[in-house]
């Protein structure tokens, strides 16, 4: 299952490792297109669900303060899911066409977690316990949309989010 357009810009070396980790992660839970693996968002699922319960238990800001991001490598070195060891081997043959917009989202969110961890701990010292709550479920709203395109990208889409309306979300 080639996609012809994946292979075009590679040198015949990198063809050859794309195909031949192709055939080792066949009925494993990573992407046999992109080499990529959904488990990777399980790092910012968790991070947006203690930023979600930030409203109700403000003190649990303390631990979302303690996360920090990961890269695709170091999560599935830490991590305890069985094919954790391939989805390390095959990440330097992710095509570019997927890995350079994987890791740009992947970077976005690594910023918008830091930047609501922060913005929230503000709101909290200031009291204002509305505006915490409108933050931390628009950030939860927009960190969802940033790892659907994560996931995107992961099955096979070369999309990212515009930087600009980040931006603009940060604002």
């Amino acid at each position: 299952m080639n996609d012809r357009a994946v292979l075009e810009g590679m040198t015949e070396e990198e063809q050859a490792a794309f195909l031949a980790c192709q055939e080792k992660v066949r009925d494993t839970n990573i992407n046999e297109n992109t080499l990529l693996a959904t488990d990777y968002l399980n790092l910012f699922n968790e991070i947006v669900m203690t930023l979600e319960m930030v409203p109700m238990m403000p003190e649990i800001l303390e631990e979302a303060k303690e996360w920090r991001p990961k890269t695709y490598r170091e999560h599935f070195a830490d991590s305890n899911i069985a094919d954790k060891e391939l989805a390390v081997e095959v990440y330097p043959h992710v095509p570019r066409k997927y890995r350079e917009p994987f890791e740009t989202t992947v970077s976005q969110m690594s910023n918008l977690v830091q930047a609501t961890i922060t913005r929230l701990g503000k709101q909290l010292e200031a009291g204002d316990m509305e505006l915490v709550q409108v933050s931390a479920s628009a950030s939860s709203r927009m960190l969802q949309r940033l790892m659907d395109h994560a996931s995107g990208i992961i099955h096979g889409s070369e999309k990212t989010m515009d930087q600009s309306e980040i931006d603009a979300f940060l604002d």
